[in-house]
């Protein structure tokens, strides 16, 4: 039995099902700490973006939704397919990502 907290998936593993539409799955091969932090930095994002909306402030829209986008490319959801590159180059692109979003916080970036 599926747990209500896990998304359907298509049969190929590649896409989650929410209320009858695909998105791209993360990539599974990401370790759990690495994907966890990248939800998070994520998240953070996410309401970086609600905040900047509420407060009319366009810079900071702007800034936060580039964040949002680098977690999605570094999880596998957004730019070249995971099951189209090779483990080396998962593996970069989700390390990339992770570090860029780290010294975002680090430089005082920060959307928490």
């Amino acid at each position: 039995m599926r747990s209500s907290a896990e998304p359907e998936r298509t049969p190929d593993g590649r896409y989650i099902v929410v209320s009858g539409r695909r998105w791209r799955a993360t990539d599974p091969e990401i370790p759990e700490k690495i994907a966890a932090d990248l939800r998070r930095h994520l998240m953070a994002a996410r309401r970086a973006v609600a905040a900047s909306r509420r407060n009319e402030d366009p810079e900071a829209e702007a800034l936060a939704r580039s964040r949002v986008h680098t977690a999605k490319v570094a999880l596998g959801e957004r730019g070249t397919p995971w099951w189209e590159q090779s483990l080396a180059a998962r593996r970069q692109r989700w390390e990339a990502g992770a570090a860029e979003l780290d010294a975002d916080r680090s430089d005082g970036r920060s959307d928490d």
